[in-house]
């Protein structure tokens, strides 16, 4: 039976875009070369990811794999200064800060999602080719069974840097390679550090991270340095991870290399995300350095935003519209954060003069003041917020549409926040109320009855009794305001557009 979206790639990306488009309705195929996981790059979920994550009921899950409440020891010279993520004041709700956990942990939980709803992955099945028209895509795939032929209406590349969905798209990407690296290894360590916390050194040829989040050894140690100041290919051994450690001031020893990895980086941007039936998500449409801990968490921002629209698109009243709005809205984001991870990661690792001093001379003496600025939300939150993703608003998408644009206040295109609200069964969080596939629509106190033809499978209606007024707003299924107005024909006219009348989500979410 042919999929209606064909996923390619496994990694993180894939796999939740695989659980949106099928919790959304649509049937899907996942397939991945590789058969092994390789260990983790990323260790970070941030606000605004996990929140995206929550209606496919996931995030109790993710929880127990986690360290949901992290703290950082910052070594600034002879000083160490703790600091606790959630106390600084970066979101709303109780998803507001970030977590740590391991990649691999992640696609874990997503691969059993998806088991568990009867999409298994297909590892060590390659797409070998791919023919486009007009009204879809027929791949080629190989794997252990040996060639199958495939048509599907959708194609997502998923697969990461060297994207092969990519190049057989014909899809043009930017590059340019950056200066400096990234050492990783799994290690043993001969030291009295503190377990549940990540250690943070600064020195003044780069970062030196360690986190008890090893997983070919208990501790994972990753080093950011001018590429020039190596000299040398290949993974990094005892003796070269050692002087990064000695350097860093932190006073131990490396006993044992289980694994590591030298990572040389480029930073990508695709010039388009989407080539007739064939589209890109995550790495495969944009990549750049670890810096910030962006690239999970942005290729999974990709999957919230892209699942649903594929599902819907076959029902929607202008699916190139909405298919289009994604690039639209997804774009500008990977170039904005391209950027702020090229700033931070200059901070941490240019081999500079005046970064080196910075790091090496500047923070340390600036250390005595670091407890007084954290205690002060007002200070770090809008950082964090831009760290965490909470900064992006559609405001200007194609399928934002405000029939109410002298009105203040929550405007379609923005993040719907986590206040509490009094609904039906009383007080409730307002992403408890919205956590379920679909779209959503709040009516404000006195809004006019939504009829009962617009009240399909695929959108729930909630009256908000402590709101005063008519407005009636529809909160997309990743989690933005799409339509705001007083008229129920044109919110109805809004949801055809989506395709959001027509369609089932499948019941494959539910709170947690």
């Amino acid at each position: 039976m042919s999929p209606d979206v064909l996923v390619v790639g496994a990694g993180p990306t894939g796999l939740a875009l695989a659980l949106h488009a099928h919790a959304h309705g649509a049937g899907v195929r996942i397939v991945d070369r590789r058969v092994e996981p390789r260990p983790s790059r990323a260790l970070v979920l941030h606000p605004r990811t996990l929140e995206q994550l929550r209606p496919l009921g996931l995030v109790d899950v993710l929880r127990r794999r986690a360290l949901d409440d992290p703290q950082a020891l910052v070594h600034l010279g002879s000083r160490s200064v703790r600091v606790r993520l959630a106390d600084l004041g970066v979101g709303d709700g109780p998803l507001g800060h970030p977590w740590m956990i391991r990649q691999q942990d992640v696609e874990d939980v997503l691969a059993d999602a998806l088991h568990g709803r009867g999409v298994p992955v297909d590892r060590g099945t390659a797409l070998e080719d791919l023919e486009i028209g007009r009204e879809g895509a027929h791949a080629l795939l190989r794997g252990p069974r040996g060639e199958e032929r495939l048509a599907t209406p959708w194609v997502v590349g998923c697969d990461g840097v060297d994207s092969t969905v990519r190049r057989l798209a014909g899809i043009p990407v930017v590059s340019r390679a950056y200066r400096q690296e990234v050492l990783l290894a799994d290690v043993d360590l001969s030291a009295d550090l503190e377990a549940g916390v990540a250690h943070v050194a600064a020195a003044s040829r780069g970062l030196l991270f360690v986190f008890a989040l090893g997983e070919r050894a208990p501790w994972r140690v990753l080093a950011t340095r001018g590429a020039t100041a190596a000299g040398r290919d290949g993974p990094p051994d005892r003796d070269e991870l050692q002087r990064l450690v000695d350097a860093s001031g932190l006073g131990v020893r490396v006993d044992r290399v289980a694994w590591s990895d030298r990572l040389r980086l480029a930073r990508r941007l695709a010039g388009h995300y989407r080539h007739g039936p064939v589209l890109l998500a995550g790495d495969a449409a944009h990549s750049h350095s670890p810096a910030a801990a962006q690239g999970m968490n942005l290729g999974l921002q990709d999957a919230a935003a892209l699942g649903w629209r594929l599902a819907l698109a076959g029902s929607a009243r202008r699916p190139a519209v909405l298919v289009d709005s994604y690039e639209e809205e997804r774009r500008p984001v990977a170039r904005a954060s391209i950027a702020l991870t090229d700033l931070v990661f200059w901070a941490e690792s240019s081999p500079t003069d005046v970064a080196g001093l910075l790091r090496g001379v500047v923070a340390p003496l600036a250390a005595p003041l670091a407890p007084a600025l954290l205690r002060r939300p007002a200070l770090t939150a809008p950082a964090l917020r831009l760290l965490a993703g909470l900064w992006v608003n559609h405001r200007h998408s194609a399928v934002s549409r405000d029939d109410l644009p002298r009105h203040r206040g929550l405007r379609p295109g923005d993040r719907v926040p986590d206040v509490t609200v009094v609904a039906d069964d009383g007080p409730v969080r307002l992403h408890d109320l919205t956590a379920r596939p679909g779209l959503h629509v709040l009516l404000a106190r006195n809004a006019a009855a939504v009829p009962p033809s617009t009240v399909g499978p695929g959108v729930r209606v909630h009256r908000l009794w402590d709101r005063p007024g008519t407005t009636a707003v529809a909160v997309r299924p990743d989690g933005y305001l799409g339509y705001r107005g007083t008229d129920p024909a044109r919110l109805r006219a809004w949801l055809e557009d989506m395709g959001a009348l027509a369609g089932a989500p499948a019941s494959n979410g539910r709170r947690s």
